[in-house]
């Protein structure tokens, strides 16, 4: 990643990096969170101003010349958005064809024809799980919203314990698995191997998700014994189509960029020999681009043209689903320049020296950052970003396999407690019909189990490999 050098930016405006310099640095780096989190919760100013604007005053506070804070900023949104924004724009358009063309609904259906009574919850895992692979957080909660009411109402379940097994599968895969925009940040900004974390990630998904879904919303469904509200549930995508996709071939229209990346990951472990052939070619069909771009082709013709759409159908839904995450690539660009800037002032290498005098773990040190800053900004990604550009440092002398646990444990930590700074929190109390307290008492804690049994089942892997 191009970067200026912290001389660059502190050479005639900071003191050398002493204890009177680590303090400086420390309290620019509070100054700079503080006026983000004053930014978006006190303003309602968006994520991407705030995170401009934050990186500015972090560079001011800093002591840094503004046009060499201006530079640091520009190439963090820049480097970011090259590394991750096709990325990000190539999910939206699966997870677009996915849920216009029917094949959605098609595994949803398909799965509930099969589950029934205790089964259900396990089920409502499952289906969250499989269809928040490509989708993102918001854009899954709507897709599954009209499926967990369905549910809820004709099998008279408390709506908790169907829909905290679905919030969990949804919230699980977007803090901790690629290509979701926070750890595929966190992944570029450690240089961390994508198809080891992945694996890894997957490792710590399966239990995390099961502890804070199907086993915690028997508890949550007591705490609030609520049915499904009487409201209109939204039409589904597949109501309006005369067919829809084959349960196969969606299955393996959405598993393809996963498949192709964990067999990148083993070829690289099983041979290691860059000049070998068998590895060159996984190299290429398993980088990110490569395994997302297969699956939208892939995806054109089994999801779309199997649902009967045209070519200008299919080139209509594609414009449509890049249009709701410009304010995702924004965001994720100015947090990349918001890494950038506490990097190139030197907060990074202070962190460093700083936790060479401490006991803690560098692993549980990535989690309590991410769970501060995701108390203070309320935004997972916000917290992931930043999170990384702190610790990157730490991952410099760290093995393949803990540099990935380290943006595990970065996920992880970026969950912590949603309350009433976050977006989702107010998605799923005004869905679900619940009041402030009733949403802390559901949603707020199943997000904390996750951040904290993904904590630690990250430190338990960290101690065997």
């Amino acid at each position: 990643m191009t970067r200026l050098s912290v001389e660059m930016l502190a050479a005639d405006t900071v003191e050398p990096i002493t204890s009177a310099g680590h303090a400086r640095l420390g309290i620019a780096v509070l100054l700079g969170i503080a006026v983000i989190v004053l930014l978006i919760t006190r303003f309602r100013l968006h994520a991407f101003l705030a995170l401009t604007i934050g990186s500015l005053a972090l560079g001011a506070f800093a002591g840094a010349p503004l046009d060499k804070t201006i530079v640091s900023f520009t190439t963090g949104l820049g480097t970011t958005v090259a590394g991750v924004g096709v990325l990000i724009a190539l999910g939206a358009i699966l997870g677009r064809l996915l849920a216009d063309s029917g094949g959605a609904d098609q595994i949803v259906d398909t799965i509930l024809a099969k589950a029934g009574g205790r089964a259900m919850p396990w089920a409502m895992v499952l289906i969250a799980s499989v269809i928040g692979l490509p989708l993102f957080f918001e854009v899954g909660i709507v897709l599954l919203i009209p499926v967990v009411l369905m549910v809820a109402k004709r099998g008279n379940y408390s709506l908790m314990r169907i829909g905290i097994p679905a919030l969990a599968g949804l919230s699980v895969m977007h803090g901790l698995i690629p290509p979701h925009p926070g750890p595929l940040v966190a992944i570029d900004a450690v240089h961390a191997n994508l198809g080891i974390t992945l694996a890894l990630g997957v490792l710590v998904a399966v239990p995390t998700v099961i502890v804070a879904g199907p086993v915690f919303s028997r508890y949550a469904a007591r705490w609030v014994d609520v049915q499904a509200p009487d409201r209109m549930v939204p039409a589904r995508a597949s109501e309006d189509l005369e067919k829809r996709p084959s349960f196969g071939a969606t299955l393996v229209t959405m598993l393809l960029p996963v498949v192709l990346m964990l067999a990148k990951a083993l070829v690289d472990i099983v041979v290691d020999d860059p000049a070998n052939a068998t590895q060159r070619v996984f190299d290429v069909v398993g980088a990110p681009l490569i395994a997302l771009l297969a699956a939208v082709i892939l995806g054109m013709f089994t999801l779309g043209r199997a649902a009967g759409f045209t070519k200008e159908r299919i080139s209509t839904t594609v414009e449509k689903s890049l249009a709701p995450i410009a304010g995702i690539l924004l965001i994720v660009g100015a947090g990349g320049g918001f890494k950038q800037t506490l990097i190139d002032c030197g907060v990074g290498q202070m962190i460093l020296e700083i936790s060479k005098d401490w006991s803690i773990p560098a692993l549980l040190l990535a989690w309590l950052i991410a769970v501060a800053i995701r108390l203070a900004t309320g935004s997972a990604t916000v917290a992931t970003i930043s999170a990384a550009g702190l610790v990157a440092p730490l991952a410099a002398d760290m093995s393949t396999a803990h540099t990935s646990l380290l943006v595990l444990a970065i996920g992880a930590g970026s969950l912590f407690f949603s309350h009433v700074n976050d977006a989702g929190f107010w998605l799923v109390k005004e869905y679900f019909g619940l009041d402030v307290g009733q949403t802390v008492k559901t949603w707020s804690v199943m997000e904390t189990i996750i951040s904290v049994v993904g904590g630690a089942l990250v430190l338990l892997l960290s101690l065997v490999i």
